[in-house]
């Protein structure tokens, strides 16, 4: 069973936005901290950490897709 809920939960990190993940890699912090952080962080300011988040979430998304598209100069 409890393989069964690490599955989901990577399942989940992997196709979610991977903010909370990148963040923990870049800086050396369990990702667990991070997402307590933004939680916490946003009931206190009424969300606007949510902004942050979104905006981190679009530049790795875009981040991917241009490194996807580097290596394909010559490809139409």
């Amino acid at each position: 069973m409890n393989n069964i809920i690490q599955e989901i939960k990577a399942f989940f990190e992997k196709k979610a936005y991977g903010v909370c993940s990148y963040l923990g890699n870049k800086l050396g912090i369990q990702t667990s901290r991070i997402r307590l952080f933004f939680i916490y962080i946003s009931f206190l300011t009424i969300g606007s950490p949510l902004i942050i988040y979104f905006i981190f979430a679009f530049w790795l998304n875009m981040k991917k897709y241009v490194k996807s598209k580097r290596g394909r100069v010559w490809d139409l």
